[in-house]
């Protein structure tokens, strides 16, 4: 079976996921079944096929599981975001659509991915300004003591999601260049192997970018996440342990001195240890989180059944505490997981990393395949950052780590997400089918040969 055959194949089964999945939460809404949930199940197909036949033509041999993984955790989020706020539901399949245009319009338009290195300083300098407008005056917006996006009228966009994009194809870029150099001109002190001074400045550029996130920007998850991106970079392009081992003494002593010294990140770090001494306040929501978790056990409470607000509320407790009548504050963004957890319990949740596992194998079996410096790179550093933006959320949840802004991809409710996500899964692909269709010509030319 080719491999668009088998993608096809494996689109099935999500949609009858998204079918299922609005039948269960509309029965127990309103305690009836309409064709409600058949017809979104076949409009989610209906996009996914059209989608299918764009990869079919345009990357025929690209790897033919990860477009039918992330279309299972899409539809996995829009039937979570429906039983949470079914006008919240339409905004994410909006977004989705526009997701799969611009998918496809990357596909179709870039061609080539590989003249996104010629450009690579320019592309840096976008990154660094996507970073930087959430403070700017008058289209910055604060969440939750975090400059995270910007706001044009009634529309809110995430520059951090487009920036992770353009920092990853400067860092591929600028190592793929440098990576001999790093290692031919390192010194060993101490038993420790050094780059060379001359060409520590971008390591000591990304680790500074990374601290100026953490305080001027307060975006604890983005600064680990492009971090630890850099470093898994680093590591695939010199194979020197030891450079990885110097990062993270970096990130973690600049992270101790910020914590310690600056006070939202204190704060963040407090709540982390010790999310029940503030229970009532700043530690509300991991509190509650950490309880919906428990309750949700093994199997779950199932779909629909968790209590995410009160059915009342007094007035002098709403004036006094703003998260008053929210039993799990922000479930369709940051504790979406909770959510999960709660209602389809340890097994449930499980699988949903695991998926995220599967989609982080494919992406890092095509660095390995690819044939150029370049591609590797960019499919490991694309590969990273989908999968830490994955494990910061969740292991915030979890208090694994201190709780971060950032969105669980392609579950969470959030336009930028989606949109730079689907990006990433296009560059994916077409890194993959270049890679595949060298293996197979050279697997022909060796049957047609010997045959």
């Amino acid at each position: 079976m080719s491999a668009r055959n088998r993608e096809l194949l494996a689109l099935i089964p999500v949609a009858l996921l998204v079918t299922a999945g609005f039948a269960a939460v509309l029965i127990v809404e309103s305690n009836q079944l309409g064709n409600l949930s058949v017809l979104y199940g076949v409009y989610f197909l209906a996009l996914c096929l059209i989608t299918h036949l764009v990869i079919r033509r345009r990357l025929p041999d690209a790897d033919p599981f990860l477009f039918p993984l992330v279309a299972l955790l899409a539809a996995f989020g829009m039937v979570m975001i429906y039983r949470i706020d079914d006008g919240l539901a339409r905004d994410q399949a909006n977004w989705f659509v526009l997701g799969l245009v611009l998918f496809a319009a990357t596909i179709v338009f870039l061609r080539d991915y590989e003249v996104l290195e010629r450009y690579r300083y320019v592309i840096a300098t976008v990154g660094i300004g996507l970073l930087l407008l959430p403070r700017l005056p008058g289209i910055g917006a604060q969440t939750n003591d975090a400059y995270l996006s910007i706001q044009f009228g009634s529309l809110s966009f995430q520059p951090t999601e487009l920036a992770k994009i353009c920092i990853i194809v400067f860092l591929a870029s600028y190592l793929r260049e440098k990576r001999e150099v790093l290692v031919v001109g390192a010194r060993r002190i101490a038993g420790i192997t050094f780059p060379p001074l001359k060409h520590l400045g971008p390591l000591l550029v990304v680790w500074g970018a990374s601290m100026v996130m953490l305080v001027f920007i307060r975006d604890l998850g983005s600064s680990l996440m492009f971090f630890a991106a850099f470093l898994a970079l680093l590591y695939v392009a010199t194979a020197r342990i030891s450079f990885v081992i110097i990062g993270m003494t970096m990130f973690v002593v600049g992270a101790w001195f910020f914590a310690n010294t600056v006070g939202h990140v204190q704060e963040r770090f407090d709540i982390w240890l010790d999310p029940f001494d503030k229970a009532d306040s700043a530690g509300y929501q991991i509190a509650q989180s950490m309880f919906a978790q428990a309750d949700g056990g093994l199997t779950g409470r199932g779909l629909g059944e968790a209590l995410l607000q009160l059915p009342a509320v007094s007035p002098a407790c709403a004036a006094d505490f703003p998260n008053c009548g929210a039993i799990l504050p922000a479930p369709h963004t940051d504790f979406i997981y909770a959510v999960i957890v709660n209602e389809l319990g340890l097994f449930g949740a499980a699988a949903v990393v695991m998926i995220y596992g599967m989609i982080a194998a494919r992406g890092f079996k095509t660095a390995i395949i690819a044939d150029d410096g370049f591609s590797k790179l960019l499919a490991t550093g694309l590969t990273t950052v989908l999968a830490l933006q994955a494990f910061v959320i969740i292991g915030g949840v979890t208090r694994v780590i201190p709780l971060t802004g950032v969105t669980l991809p392609f579950i969470s409710y959030g336009g930028s997400s989606i949109i730079a996500n689907f990006v990433i899964l296009a560059l994916l692909l077409m890194i993959s089918d270049k890679a595949r269709r060298r293996v197979r010509e050279q697997n022909e030319a060796y049957e047609a040969e010997y045959a």
